[in-house]
């Protein structure tokens, strides 16, 4: 079993509070399916980059991309008060691809 340090264990929460913050947003071009895939902090905790999953074609991609990184301000505002920590990172959203990856060696797989 691995030992979590403590900045695995912020980006874990971090993680989670994102997911449900994404999940109220109220901007129209944020869909249903998207998702957070991963979080990494910084050790001074000044910065988090997150992994975010859109299921859709690229401009649902880009919309919700924008949309995330107009709403940065709010996100942050929203983990500061939700996850008690001396400085609330400031977000910069990294669109993931994995999943839809997955999905197509699974489609090339099945033909084969």
């Amino acid at each position: 079993m691995p030992a979590y340090n403590r900045i695995d264990r912020i980006s874990e929460e971090v993680k989670k509070e994102l997911s449900v913050i994404v999940r109220e947003l109220k901007d129209p071009r944020i869909t249903t399916v998207v998702s957070v895939v991963n979080v990494t902090v910084t050790k001074d905790l000044r910065f988090a980059k997150a992994y975010i999953s859109v299921f859709g074609n690229p401009d649902t991609q880009k919309g919700v991309m924008d949309a995330l990184k107009s709403a940065s301000g709010f996100i942050r505002k929203e983990i500061g008060r939700r996850v008690n920590l001396r400085n609330t990172p400031e977000f910069t959203f990294e669109l993931d691809t994995s999943i839809e990856y997955g999905a197509h060696i699974n489609e090339v797989l099945k033909r084969l």
